[in-house]
């Protein structure tokens, strides 16, 4: 199976920024998204506006993308009330997330780990019975800005207890960018090793997250998440950075002979564009830059 880059710019790269984006705004970063060949993307966030604001109208977003054949548009819920409205809206997949950490759980979205985990078993039939694609995301899964240090131990056993109702993907989330390699080897193994299905989302904060790819990848990860430009953070996460930018995701994979089918110069281009959109120099290095070196 070939690797999947799924871009989160649109949910996680834009549920941080100073300035909110219009719904119409976001929809065009998803077709700029799509044009430049990514596969998969989580195009909005089905979660209470006022917690958070930039995420408002997700429904809007939806409704006004223009689809493009092939490419998946995940909507990313974190309740059962959530999942209606993505289900709703009509998006490919649904991407539900809880966390690992305990007092991370309950500011993010008023839940503790077990409370996320009976969530999880219950969407995850329901999507079932809907066929509906479910991706569970496990925050924090390398540590927790208010739990501190989160155990390998403690996140496999809540692999393993989401095998009872398996997912079609567990996604292993570096939320505030604490993971580094070693770590990243033991969790991946791991939960393949009960028999998941296994994506990594990984945050440079600390400049790992590129290191922490890697490993992931050598470990048998089924999908990368990124941000195009790098955008982002959790606003639940105190002094929270952006994602891995998924040019600079793209470019690695490139030189280690990954092929993702993603126009590198039509990514640029687009984050480019969404610096332009939000005013302001996104922390890529290839849009700092302006280009690569060389094309092949």
């Amino acid at each position: 199976m070939a690797l999947i880059v799924c871009d989160v710019g649109p949910r996680d790269g834009l549920q941080n920024e100073a300035k909110t984006l219009a719904p119409h705004a976001r929809a065009e970063l998803c077709n700029r998204l799509a044009a430049a060949g990514l596969k998969r993307m989580e195009a909005a966030s089905f979660v209470n506006p006022k917690a958070v604001p930039q995420m408002a109208g997700a429904e809007e977003v939806m409704a006004a993308l223009r689809r493009k054949p092939g490419v998946v548009y995940a909507g990313l819920v974190l309740n059962e009330k959530g999942y209606d409205r993505a289900i709703a809206s009509g998006v490919d997949e649904v991407h539900y997330a809880f966390s690992a950490g305990d007092e991370f759980g309950r500011r993010n979205q008023n839940a503790t780990t077990e409370e996320g985990l009976r969530t999880a078993l219950s969407l995850v039939a329901k999507a079932r019975a809907d066929r509906m694609p479910i991706t569970v995301t496990i925050s924090v899964s390398f540590g927790s800005p208010f739990d501190g240090p989160v155990s390998a131990e403690r996140v496999l056993k809540i692999v393993e207890r989401l095998m009872a109702i398996p997912p079609d993907e567990v996604c292993l989330a570096d939320t505030i960018g604490v993971g580094v390699p070693s770590q990243v080897h033991e969790l991946v193994r791991g939960a393949r090793e009960l028999g998941a299905s296994v994506g990594a989302h990984f945050h440079n904060t600390r400049n790992t997250g590129y290191a922490n790819a890697v490993a992931a990848l050598d470990e048998g990860v089924v999908s990368l998440d990124a941000s195009v430009g790098g955008a982002g953070g959790c606003p639940f996460a105190p002094n929270a950075t952006g994602n891995i930018a998924t040019e600079d995701l793209v470019y690695l994979l490139r030189g280690l002979g990954v092929e993702t089918g993603i126009d590198l110069d039509a990514l640029i281009a687009t984050s480019r564009w969404l610096g332009s959109e939000l005013g302001k120099e996104l922390p890529g290095m290839l849009a700092r830059a302006g280009d690569y070196p060389y094309r092949s």
